[in-house]
């Protein structure tokens, strides 16, 4: 059979136009493999089928160097997406994200991403958590995380925006992307969310990355803080669970703020 169909009956509205959009926005640069998109319904995506082969070191550093080129490949703003109603979540339970082109990361991640979430787990929480998670979102509003490491500022990068071992298929023609949450973002995204729950050869994917992009030192430091929406949305979609991970990262990007020289309420030290 010469491709695979991804459907759900009463799939949100526009939420399989979103997903194809994306994979075509993903492989119009023509840096990394993608899953070819033959057609989509409001119910189902046909898709190119790949075959599947075992992780190796050589494939991931292949596959961080073809990262980097799609991430310097560029987006029009932070929170832009190729289609919209954009969507974030497992198939069986998406939500709507919003869509909104930012001068920068800060204002994309806090103001869409972040503050909304936080917002929509509030009953899960107790006064303590929800102080924790409020000041994890106070320091990244300072502006820290605008940059790599406090270095300087980020373009918006071209980002998969759901880059979990998952929805990465180890194939003959290299590591190939599916099920994306394409968006202008921050490279480092991709990054974190590679590195959240586990990927086979992860240091040969940075290796391979940093060949092409090098990064500032300490950079691996900064990922609690792009992979914060995605731990505020397991808690969302799955409950408590994934609670003592999502504050264990909180505690991290006020500390790490700090680290940087701002203040954990998200103001630069000695402002």
């Amino acid at each position: 059979m010469a491709d695979f169909i991804k459907e759900r009956a009463g799939a949100p509205h526009g939420f399989f136009a979103a997903e194809a959009a994306g994979l075509e926005w993903l492989a119009e640069p023509d840096v990394v493999p993608v899953v070819g998109v033959i057609g989509h319904d409001k119910r189902s995506l046909r898709l190119d089928r790949v075959d599947e082969v075992a992780p190796d070191a050589h494939s991931a550093f292949g596959f961080g160097r073809r990262l980097a080129l799609l991430h310097d490949s560029g987006a029009p703003a932070f929170g832009w997406a190729p289609a919209e109603p954009a969507w974030f979540g497992p198939l069986e339970a998406p939500f709507e994200v919003e869509v909104a082109s930012c001068a920068t990361f800060t204002e994309f991640w806090v103001e869409t991403r972040l503050e909304p979430m936080a917002t929509d787990i509030d009953d899960q929480l107790s006064k303590d958590e929800k102080a924790v998670i409020t000041s994890a979102i106070n320091a990244i509003a300072g502006g820290a995380f605008d940059g790599i490491s406090g270095a300087g500022t980020e373009a918006p990068a071209r980002v998969h925006g759901d880059l979990w071992s998952g929805n990465l298929m180890w194939t003959p023609d290299g590591c190939t992307l599916i099920d994306p949450a394409a968006h202008g973002g921050h490279r480092l995204e991709d990054l974190a969310m590679l590195a959240l729950f586990g990927t086979p050869f992860l240091d040969d994917i940075f290796a391979g990355y940093e060949a092409v992009h090098p990064m500032p030192a300490g950079w691996r430091d900064d990922l609690p803080v792009h992979n914060f929406f995605a731990l505020l949305a397991h808690v969302k979609l799955f409950g408590a669970g994934f609670l003592g991970q999502t504050l264990s990262a909180a505690r991290a990007i006020s500390d790490r703020a700090e680290t940087l020289g701002f203040g954990s309420a998200g103001t630069e030290a000695g402002s």
